[in-house]
C-alpha cells in the first residue's frame, strides 16, 4: 500500500515540486494526497494544481494569536485526507509540541544547513560568518524542540571564496532538490516495510 504523503508550505514550493515530480516515477511507496499551503498567495499552490494534486489553504492570519486553533485546522485536514507523512517543505510556521506529537515519526522537515549547525533563519550568512568551509542542507524527522529531530540525510556543499549568502544559497537549493526527494523515497519504503 502506497504511503499517502501531505506537503506543506508557505512560498513558491521548489522543493514540493521536486518532492511530486519524484513520487510520479513508477515504484515509488508514496504518493502525494494534498499540498497545504499558510498563505493564499503561494505560488506553489498552482503548481501542485497543475499536477493534478489537491491544494488547500490554511491562512494562519485567520487565526490571530490562537496558534492552537490553526493547527487544529491543519490537523483535521491531514487527518481528513488520510495521511501518513506529512512533508514540511518551505513551511514558514513553527508548529506547537501538541501538532507534532500528534505526528511523531511521520514528518519530515528540509532544513538549509548541516544540522545541528545553524538552526533557524539566516543559514546561509551565519555559515559564511563563521568562516565555515562547507554548508549545505539537512532531512530530518520534525520534534517539539526547532529543526532537532534525527537527522535522515545530508548533502554538502563547498563555500568557495568570495561567496554571498545568495550564491550559497542558491548552490544549497540544488542540493535540497536532489536530497529531499531520495529521503522521502527511502522514507517512505522503510514505513512500507513495517
Amino acid at each position: 500500500m502506497s504511503q499517502r504523503v501531505a506537503i506543506l508550505i508557505s512560498g513558491g514550493g521548489s522543493n514540493m515540486v521536486r518532492l511530486l515530480e519524484d513520487m510520479a516515477q513508477p515504484g515509488h511507496a508514496a504518493h502525494p494526497v494534498l499540498v497545504l499551503a499558510n498563505d493564499p498567495d503561494a505560488g506553489g499552490l498552482a503548481k501542485a494544481a497543475a499536477q493534478g494534486v489537491a491544494t488547500k489553504v490554511i491562512d494562519h492570519r485567520d487565526f490571530k494569536g490562537d496558534r492552537a486553533g490553526f493547527e487544529a485546522a491543519i490537523d483535521k485536514e491531514l487527518r481528513d485526507s488520510d495521511v501518513d507523512i506529512v512533508c514540511l517543505a518551505g513551511f514558514m510556521r513553527i508548529l506547537g509540541a501538541e501538532f507534532v506529537k500528534g505526528w511523531d515519526g511521520r514528518m519530515l522537515n528540509i532544513h538549509p544547513s548541516l544540522l545541528p549547525k545553524y538552526k533557524g533563519l539566516n543559514t546561509h550568512q551565519r555559515a559564511l560568518d563563521a568562516g565555515d568551509t562547507e554548508h549545505g542542507c539537512s532531512v530530518h524527522l520534525v520534534t517539539p524542540e526547532l529543526d532537532d529531530g534525527p537527522i535522515l540525510g545530508q548533502a554538502k556543499v563547498a563555500i568557495k571564496q568570495g561567496d554571498t549568502a545568495q550564491d550559497l544559497a542558491a548552490r544549497v537549493l540544488k542540493q535540497e532538490h536532489q536530497l529531499y526527494p531520495k529521503v522521502l523515497r527511502e522514507f517512505a519504503a522503510s514505513l512500507k516495510a513495517e
